[in-house]
């Protein structure tokens, strides 16, 4: 066999080598976008239901088919004015306040502590992290009812008071949630701080100009969940929150489905779920453009 022969047998198996690479990848893509499409419409069904049951002009639990036949804007209206029976708007607003006071407040004690737990050194510094750390082991569902106590003795379980005893007790532990926004400072060099001191920066204001800017990503990150524990809450609400006038919007959807309501609430339950996604879905948008690196205009600054 000549050497022509031999070079030529090369060649084909090299190209059918990369023909049958090129059907594999092929194949593998098509696979991969078939999974992702069926799990994305198995994602979006309920959603799409949710949202179409919420102008199903027939209010009953009781459906015929899957999606409705017939369609109007009054559960909507409904929600917010009929409230002799459920104060959706109250429980709403309610809600609200207490979502963007938990959130100043958590976003404040996560950036102090992590600073302190990322950037200084002292004595107690490691022990405390541990305890911080075994105790967010314990589901904080176990302290329900000494929490409960508490605010009781203090007169904060009753009246407009709940609502500064849930922003008190959805506050009160964020400053110990702080690993991960540590674990982000520890990436930051540390000659940035001495850069800065050096050129005359105090401590306040190498957090200030230098760490704040940097880390914004995870202070948008730690606002939003700082938003949604409240608003999102059922069981810290439930057990602090006695009548329906100091429902948030979590205990008001819950209402609705009791068996007293939910014939006549159905619809309009759905109605308040679309417009409990309104916020989240306003505040992932307006923080969306955020997550973005900026160590560049950080060290500009």
């Amino acid at each position: 066999m000549s050497n022509t022969q031999v070079e030529s047998g090369y060649a084909d198996k090299a190209g059918k080598g990369i023909h049958n690479q090129h059907n594999r990848r092929v194949i593998g893509d098509v696979l991969s976008y078939i999974l992702l499409t069926v799990l994305g419409i198995i994602w979006l069904l309920p959603i799409v239901w949710v949202f179409l049951e919420s102008f199903n002009q027939n209010s009953s639990s009781y459906q015929r088919t899957f999606f409705p036949t017939q369609y109007t804007f009054n559960n909507y209206k409904q929600l917010f004015t009929e409230t002799n029976v459920m104060n959706f708007g109250s429980m709403f607003l309610r809600t609200f306040i207490i979502a963007c006071f938990v959130c100043v407040i958590s976003v404040a004690f996560v950036l102090f502590v992590a600073y302190c737990m990322s950037r200084m050194r002292f004595r107690f510094r490691k022990p405390f992290m541990n305890i911080v750390l075994v105790l967010g082991m314990f589901p904080s569902i176990m302290a329900v009812v000494a929490v409960y106590f508490i605010l009781k003795a203090m007169n904060l379980t009753s009246g407009n008071w709940t609502v500064v005893a849930l922003i008190l007790v959805y506050s009160a532990g964020t400053g110990a949630g702080f690993y991960m926004m540590k674990g982000y400072m520890d990436t930051i060099p540390n000659s940035l701080d001495e850069a800065a001191m050096l050129d005359g920066c105090t401590r306040w204001q190498v957090f200030y100009k230098i760490i704040l800017p940097i880390c914004r990503p995870m202070i948008v990150y730690q606002a939003i969940t700082g938003f949604l524990a409240p608003w999102l809450d059922f069981v810290m609400a439930k057990a602090i929150c006695r009548t329906q006038d100091q429902y948030t919007v979590a205990l008001g959807l819950w209402q609705m489905l009791q068996k007293e309501y939910i014939s006549q609430w159905y619809a309009r339950f759905a109605a308040g779920a679309v417009v409990v996604s309104i916020p989240i879905a306003i505040l992932f948008m307006v923080m969306q453009r955020f997550y973005q690196e900026s160590m560049s205009g950080s060290v500009k600054g």
